[in-house]
């Protein structure tokens, strides 16, 4: 599925650049390809998209690395809005 357009608030821009902020280089870059991929295709393999449980029910996450995701929601019309960024300890 390839998103009608992603969307982002204030906060989640805010918690984007303080994560960001955190990692070396090379994290950094793999960072930045995260989402490229996800642009092409919310679902594709790379990313372990998956659908949330619980009280995030509504809400999937895509993987940044092995601890790191972010969590979105898939909007009616075919958007994706971010919701979170971090570990699973830190989550909306």
């Amino acid at each position: 599925m390839k998103p009608e357009y992603i969307s982002y608030d204030v906060a989640f821009g805010k918690l984007f650049n303080k994560y960001n902020g955190r990692l070396n280089d090379d994290e950094r870059q793999r960072l930045k390809k995260r989402p490229e991929i996800f642009k092409e295709d919310v679902f594709d393999k790379r990313l372990k998209t998956h659908k949330l449980k619980g009280a995030l029910g509504n809400y999937y996450a895509f993987s940044i690395n092995y601890s790191d995701r972010i969590v979105f929601k898939i909007l009616d019309d075919g958007g994706i809005y971010f919701i979170e960024i971090g570990s699973h300890d830190v989550c909306y």
